[in-house]
C-alpha cells in the first residue's frame, strides 16, 4: 500500500491546493490512499462543513485534526455523524468525534488515529492509553494503521512513535507546521517523520503574514495574524508498506504550487 499524508492545510492557499490537486497526486505517485490534516482549513484555524465535504469529493479519503478541531463550532455535526474524520483520541470522551476511522482502499482496509502532544500543549488525557484503547478496537480490521501525533515538542512525537514501533504502519507528526529532515522507518517496521510540514505559504511564519507576525511579536499589540499567500507548497509524506502493515519505506513529499495572491 502506498499512502500519502499531507501535513496541516493552513488556510486557502493549503485548501484550495489540495482539493485542486488531489487527483492528480494520487494519479501520478500511484497513491492508495490519502490522508490529510485539516484543523487550519478555514482562514487558518478550523475547518467548515463546506470544506470537509470539498476534501473528501477531491479524493481525500481520511481526515485528521488537532488542538484548533472545535474553532468552527459548524464541523460538530459532521464530526458526529462522518466516518471519515477523527479528534484526537485522547480528548474527553464526551467530546464529539470519533477516536478513530477507517476506509477501504484498493490494497484493504486503513485505519487512521489522532493524538495530541502533552509538552506545552493543552492539557489531554494520556495518548498512550488513548492509543492502545483505539489500537485493540481497530484490532484485526485493519492491517495498516496510521497515526496523527499533533504537537509541540519532537520528544513527544519521538517517544510515542517508538512506543508504537511494530504496532502500527506510520506515526507522523503535525502542528509545528515545519518539515523535518528525520523520515525513517524504525526497527519494528514502523514509519516516522517528527513533522511532515504543512500545505500552505511559506513564504510566512508557519503559514502567517509575515509583517503582522512579527509587529505583534515586537510591540505585543494585538492584530488578527492572515493567511500568507506567497511560496504554495504541498508537503507530507509517502509511505509504503507491506500487506502485514509494516512499513519498508517513508519518503519526504513537497510540491511547490502556484501563488494565491
Amino acid at each position: 500500500m502506498r499512502i500519502l499524508f499531507l501535513g496541516d492545510l493552513v488556510g486557502k492557499p493549503g485548501y484550495s491546493g489540495v482539493v485542486k490537486h488531489a487527483a492528480s497526486l494520487r494519479e501520478k505517485h500511484q497513491i492508495d490512499a490519502l490522508i490529510v490534516n485539516a484543523e487550519n482549513a478555514s482562514d487558518g484555524s478550523g475547518l467548515m462543513p463546506r470544506q470537509y465535504k470539498r476534501l473528501i469529493e477531491s479524493g481525500v479519503d481520511l481526515i485528521t485534526l488537532g488542538d484548533h478541531i472545535y474553532r468552527c463550532k459548524e464541523i460538530i455535526p459532521t464530526l458526529k455523524k462522518s466516518d471519515r474524520i477523527v479528534k484526537p483520541a485522547n480528548y474527553p470522551a464526551d467530546s464529539p468525534g470519533r477516536t478513530w476511522a477507517m476506509v477501504d482502499t484498493p490494497k484493504g482496509p486503513l485505519a487512521v488515529i489522532s493524538v495530541m502532544g502533552r509538552v506545552y500543549m493543552r492539557p489531554v488525557d494520556c495518548p498512550f492509553d488513548a492509543l492502545d484503547r483505539a489500537i485493540e478496537e481497530i484490532g484485526d480490521k485493519a492491517a495498516h494503521i496510521v497515526v496523527d501525533v499533533h504537537a509541540e515538542a519532537t520528544s513527544d512525537k519521538q517517544v510515542l512513535a517508538r512506543y508504537l514501533d511494530g504496532k502500527v504502519t506510520a506515526v507522523l507528526g503535525t502542528h509545528t507546521h515545519v518539515p523535518t529532515a528525520d523520515a525513517s522507518v524504525l526497527p519494528g517496521g514502523t514509519a516516522f517523520q517528527c513533522d511532515v510540514g504543512m500545505c500552505g505559504p511559506y513564504e510566512s511564519i508557519i503559514g502567517r503574514d509575515i509583517k503582522r507576525v512579527t509587529q505583534t511579536t515586537r510591540s505585543f499589540e494585538p492584530c488578527h495574524f492572515h493567511v500568507a499567500t506567497r511560496d504554495v507548497r504541498l508537503c507530507g509524506a509517502i509511505i509504503q508498506a507491506n500487506k502485514n502493515g509494516r512499513a519498508h519505506s517513508i519518503k519526504r513529499f513537497e510540491v511547490a504550487l502556484e501563488s494565491t495572491d
